[in-house]
């Protein structure tokens, strides 16, 4: 996989080595967010240690340690291809440590960054700074061991690592015995130093001799003090400079009130360029915490519309889905309903049509004088019948009050004519349907008499309702039906349908002329 380029990266990078540190910070934060766009995590644990690292030689030893143990989770341990930027990042958080006086976790820290060393250079460096807590913590003798123990191994090898390391022993010697005299191999350590023009630790070693000699001999005390302020000068070390001054102070009482203002106004003048740097860099950490925070809150923002775009699809996608079940509900539940009403049909086909056939069979087959005319009433009986049915669904579908309309105005022709008075939808409106067939089934045999028997050319049917009482008036100018006759004319059936629904059916035959029918029958 190509390693993507980072820009930011290689210039935060270029600032930190010519100690541009402030502005190498800005960087890295950018190089970071950059890696975080392409998933880098290594790249991204680099840029988290690199300020650390800053943050610690700033001063600002929590913040350090607290983003050397975040950094911690982007590197894998079982990868030593990773091991430069592991124990770095230990080191990082065992000086932190150290400078915060939490010596215990400086030194297991310490033991981590040897552990992951990867290179037998910065493990001797993690050594040494590992005897140096020692040092600080005064536990001489620990710190003895571990400069011994490195000493022999770089003798040959690396001079100034050599001349720091026993400075820096011959002076853990001297604290650890008072009675030790360190000066000889002190002031070795420093020849090398000058042959290999390390200022830096020759300035470390006349301090170590000026310590030594500060309660014993204040002559050599004094002289070499005096080189150590010289030295100090010359590599431009305020902090080296300060503490030169304040053995000057105690040891030359001639210009001891002289170095003492000179030490105040050195140390006022580090003071704010102390104060200045922290101030600046302060500011620049705000303003990167501030461009995090509006990000994260850019981030956040988006998730939620995000969130809301993806609920609303899952809503449509979900919404569908119902859609598409329900339908498929409804279409099998129509089935369902057409198969029940084909059922309702056969049963109907079968009880009406079949049974009626087989009764006129019947009759024909056991009667020894066959009635031609009776035969065809009773035939087409059944057939008004089996009509009936293949409107059954259709008249369902209706109001009732239009299927008895219709009902009606289906026996209108040329020599008939029917009028239909108060046939309003309330009046049907608390009728069951059961009652309802039956009153269908009644008109419809009123009018089938009508047209067969009564030679009528005008029949009227009125249709009332008071107090849930429905009458049905029927009425037509034919030639009556003589009393007697009533049951032998097909009516027989509207009479047993009237006692079905707790009605009354009554004939008016004694007329001037044609039939009235009152039909009665409560609602509920």
């Amino acid at each position: 996989m190509a390693i993507k380029p980072n820009l930011f990266y290689d210039k935060a990078y270029e600032l930190n080595s010519k100690g541009r540190t402030d502005s190498a910070y800005v960087y890295y934060d950018k190089a970071e967010d950059v890696f975080r766009l392409h998933k880098d995590s290594i790249g991204m644990g680099k840029c988290i240690v690199n300020k650390a690292i800053i943050l610690t030689e700033k001063g600002d030893y929590y913040a350090g340690q607290e983003l050397s143990l975040k950094a911690q989770q982007y590197f894998n341990k079982n990868n030593k291809d990773q091991y430069a930027y592991i124990c770095s990042n230990y080191n990082n958080i065992a000086i932190a440590s150290n400078n915060a006086k939490d010596f215990r976790n400086a030194i297991k820290y310490y033991d981590l960054a040897i552990k992951y060393a990867d290179s037998e250079e910065n493990e001797l460096t993690y050594q040494k700074n590992k005897a140096n807590t020692y040092k600080y913590e005064k536990k001489y003798p620990e710190a003895i061991k571990i400069y011994e123990s490195i000493l022999p191994q770089i003798k040959n090898t690396n001079k100034k690592l050599y001349a720091r390391l026993l400075s820096n022993l011959e002076n853990v010697k001297s604290l650890n015995n008072p009675h030790y005299n360190p000066e000889q191999q002190l002031l070795q350590a420093i020849e090398i130093e000058k042959e290999i023009d390390d200022k830096w630790a020759q300035n470390a070693g006349y301090a170590h001799l000026a310590d030594y000699y500060m309660t014993n001999d204040k002559k050599k005390a004094l002289l070499y003090a005096e080189n150590m302020y010289q030295i100090a000068k010359e590599i431009r070390s305020p902090a080296d400079r300060l503490e030169a001054l304040q053995k000057l102070i105690l040891l030359d009482s001639e210009k001891s009130a002289e170095n003492f203002q000179t030490y105040l106004s050195l140390n006022d003048s580090i003071q704010r360029e102390k104060d200045k740097s922290d101030s600046k860099f302060a500011f620049i950490r705000f303003d990167v915490e501030k461009i995090k925070r509006k990000n994260a809150e850019k981030e956040v923002e988006l998730l939620y519309k995000n969130f809301g775009i993806g609920a609303l699809v899952l809503t449509l996608i979900g919404g569908f889905f119902w859609f598409r079940k329900r339908k498929k509900r409804l279409e099998q539940e129509k089935e369902i309903e057409v198969k029940n009403t084909q059922l309702k049909m056969s049963k109907k086909v079968h009880d009406v049509v079949a049974n009626g056939i087989y009764q006129v069979m019947t009759k024909i087959e056991n009667q020894e004088d066959f009635d031609r005319d009776k035969a065809l009433d009773e035939l087409e009986f059944v057939y008004e019948k089996s009509r009936d049915i293949s409107y059954d669904k259709i008249e369902e579908e209706k109001e009732f009050s239009k299927v008895i309309s219709e009902l009606i105005a289906s026996f209108n022709n040329d020599t008939v004519k029917t009028f239909t008075a108060g046939n309003s939808p309330t009046i049907w409106e608390s009728v069951s349907p059961t009652v309802k067939e039956e009153v269908y089934q009644m008109v419809r045999e009123l009018m089938v008499n009508m047209k067969k028997h009564s030679h009528a050319s005008h029949v009227a049917l009125k249709f009332e309702k008071i107090n849930n009482i429905v009458e049905i008036q029927y009425k037509d100018n034919g030639i009556g039906i003589p009393g007697d006759l009533i049951y032998k004319n097909g009516l027989l059936n509207a009479a047993s349908r009237i006692e079905a629904i707790n009605g009354t059916l009554t004939f008016e035959t004694k007329t001037e002329k044609g039939l009235k029918v009152n039909i009665l029958f409560p609602v509920s």
